[in-house]
């Protein structure tokens, strides 16, 4: 098994908010592909908060490509010249009202959503001890109402599908194997 090599590489983006890459690839048994089309989304910085009284935040919106409103931890692409704890940490006191420090911030592990098509990954961080300090500065697309939910009941929303999204889905379910104190 090879990678494929990239032959040649086009920049067709319909938009800013959407990147597209059309491809010329030449596959590991040399079949050529004129025509492979990625997504170059980029980092995601989400983040599992957890409150002083045990509670997990969530954040509940309208999410526009499923014309939905989905359940997910808060979470954002990596912002312009800031690492990805620092986008962690700027989304969460953005979408949640919660403000943090980097000393607080554990990794859980990334998830990558769709590889075969985007390169977004998601890096999420859990951070205990939490309390609403701040105030949410969401953005003009943002319409967020916070749920704090138990840990328990967190998994439980998994179970039934209230939380679907997959990165969320991956990430409660990691903290739930890496920490199953908290689940209690």
């Amino acid at each position: 098994m090879k990678k494929w090599k990239i032959l040649k590489e086009k920049d067709v983006s319909p938009s800013k908010w959407f990147p597209v890459i059309q491809h010329k690839v030449k596959l590991s048994d040399g079949t050529i592909i004129n025509d492979y089309f990625i997504s170059p989304m980029g980092k995601v910085a989400m983040i599992l908060p957890i409150t002083t009284k045990n509670k997990i935040v969530l954040v509940k919106q309208y999410k526009h490509a499923l014309g939905k409103i989905l359940i997910e931890l808060p979470a954002g692409f990596q912002q312009k010249d800031k690492t990805l704890k620092e986008s962690a940490l700027a989304e969460l006191e953005e979408e949640t009202g919660i403000k943090t420090t980097e000393d607080n911030l554990v990794l859980l592990g990334k998830t990558a959503n769709n590889p075969t098509k985007t390169t977004q990954v998601t890096y999420c961080y859990i951070a205990k001890n939490l309390e609403f300090n701040s105030k949410q500065k969401l953005e003009v697309t943002e319409d967020i109402k916070i749920l704090k939910v138990s840990p328990k009941k967190a998994l439980k929303m998994v179970e039934a599908g209230e939380i679907w999204v997959a990165d969320s889905v991956v990430n409660i379910l990691r903290a739930y194997l890496k920490y199953p104190n908290l689940f209690k």
